[in-house]
């Protein structure tokens, strides 16, 4: 019998407040080249020092829960934790630092991102996650922090922390219910060298095919290159981005074509939240509309897109699929 997921709610919200303290204090004390060093490679991505700085409060949460809970442990920079795997009740996919890039750089707020999911074993998917939590691990110069969650089926909820006065205030995230994406931001994720020549050819054939050719001295829509899936599910979930896609794992033909390798790409651990996204109205799918069923691990690459609202979904997402079907994708 599973035990009741909201259980989970406040110990996980609670150990995202330890990793967002713990990870600002070191912003904080230590200089930018040495959170940006890199501290190990994985076959998912690159550690740096700073990411090493969550694991400390990361496994020494789940060691304590582990006392109550049965449960497979999946992290982004760690190997799985599948002791008692076949009784374990849930599968709980973390990554400590999503945006990392940015906030070594005090460019950009991170963001800490859990799902929880039901065990069904390794067939266990993005799709069945039923709690997620995400929590913004700001610059050091911005004082308000915010926290997000949501248990399926009922609602998104939502918090902002004043860090000098330690308030909490609740707020609603409404996504942007404008029925196109003209003058507001829309945007394929590029982030990387590599094909991103391929995705701004795709970017500009959805732009033009839904708003028509650009007018002089106007701008028809714009961009945000938001190193962070957990900040571009935020930005449509707060209504500050309208479309978003990351298509990054359909480029490997095109970059094979070329005598290329692909480079890195969007995991599971970094779309294990978009179930906030998702019970905000947001809509969340892979490229061609169907659900994201990747499974729960560190390694598959994951395409996705993200609709502000149906408006916009049904304006982009056919030029979407036009445009990777012109390309055998």
């Amino acid at each position: 019998m599973l035990s009741d997921i909201r259980e989970l709610l406040e110990p996980l919200r609670d150990l995202h407040d330890r990793i967002r303290d713990t990870v600002l204090a070191a912003c904080e004390r230590q200089q930018m080249e040495e959170l940006a060093g890199v501290e190990r490679e994985t076959a998912g991505d690159t550690i740096y020092s700073i990411d090493a700085i969550s694991e400390g409060p990361l496994l020494e949460f789940f060691s304590e829960l582990r006392r109550q809970h049965a449960f497979v442990l999946i992290a982004e920079g760690l190997e799985r934790d599948s002791r008692g795997e076949a009784s374990a009740e849930w599968r709980i996919i973390v990554d400590p630092i999503d945006g990392t890039r940015g906030l070594m750089y005090q460019k950009r707020s991170a963001w800490i991102l859990t799902g929880v999911a039901p065990n069904r074993g390794d067939r266990t998917s993005l799709e069945d996650i039923v709690l997620a939590v995400q929590t913004e691990i700001p610059l050091v110069k911005q004082h308000l922090s915010d926290q997000l969650w949501a248990i399926k089926g009922s609602g998104v909820q939502a918090e902002r922390l004043n860090r000098l006065t330690r308030e909490r205030l609740p707020f609603r995230p409404r996504p942007s219910e404008a029925k196109t994406i003209a003058h507001g931001f829309a945007m394929i994720s590029r982030f990387f060298p590599g094909v991103r020549d391929e995705l701004a050819a795709i970017d500009e054939e959805i732009v033009t095919g839904a708003l028509g050719p650009l007018q002089p001295g106007k701008a028809h829509c714009f961009e945000d290159q938001y190193i962070s899936t957990g900040g571009q599910l935020y930005e449509l979930i707060m209504g500050h981005d309208r479309f978003v896609a990351d298509l990054r794992p359909l480029m490997e033909q095109i970059a094979a074509r070329r005598g290329r390798r692909l480079g890195i790409c969007c995991h599971p651990y970094d779309l294990c939240s978009a179930l906030i996204a998702r019970e905000a109205g947001v809509i969340v799918t892979d490229p061609k509309g169907a659900a994201l069923r990747a499974p729960l691990d560190v390694m598959t690459d994951v395409a996705w897109a993200g609709y502000a609202n149906a408006s916009i979904h049904d304006q982009i997402q056919p030029l979407l699929e036009a445009a990777l079907r012109k390309r055998g994708l």
